[in-house]
């Protein structure tokens, strides 16, 4: 079954205010720092709206406020997906699915990256099959999207600040609408 906007309205509407696992922010503030940091840095729309919806499985599939806490990889970036696919196209679709490998990608490429992240993101990576190899990282900066993944992912990161203004929730529904099939 695919989402409708109305669809992913309402998701955000019910669930929306869950923390952001252990972050300063809910879920829909940070989806809508997401998206606000891709438009800044000039992305296309496919991608800001890849940024806005990256964790949309985390709303479709509820654990609670914080599962790495208890343990728990909740497979987010693949979760969504088979909801969204009837309606947007790969540029929007694989940088979702790609994000956490994005994340094991960059500690690995990037020795400054992992003493960025915050606790719930270090637990995560544990979760999520830990660090790259130089070999695991080389595949995956070869594959379709993968760049476009890294700057999801650095997004992502950074989409944490309580307080911060953006454009509200109908401006990002907006975007998904232009971009859908």
């Amino acid at each position: 079954m695919a989402l409708s906007l109305d669809d992913i309205r309402s998701l955000f509407a019910q669930h929306g205010a869950i923390s952001y696992s252990g972050e300063p922010v809910s879920q829909l503030e940070h989806a809508l720092q997401s998206g606000k940091l891709a438009e800044d840095e000039g992305a296309s729309e496919e991608l800001v709206a890849a940024a806005f919806l990256h964790d949309l499985g985390h709303l479709l599939n509820l654990h609670g406020e914080t599962p790495t806490a208890r343990g728990i990889d909740d497979l987010h970036q693949y979760f969504a997906l088979p909801f969204l696919r009837p309606i947007l196209p790969p540029a929007v679709l694989e940088p979702i699915r790609l994000h956490v490998d994005a994340k094991r990608c960059l500690c690995a490429i990037d020795k400054t990256y992992f003493g960025k992240l915050s606790e719930d993101s270090v637990r995560s990576l544990k979760l999520q099959g830990g660090v790259f190899s130089d070999e695991e990282a080389q595949a995956f900066l070869q594959l379709p999207y993968a760049q476009d993944a890294l700057r999801l992912r650095q997004w992502d990161d950074r989409a944490k600040t309580a307080g911060k203004e953006t454009p509200d929730i109908e401006h990002f529904l907006g975007v998904v609408e232009r971009v859908m099939c």
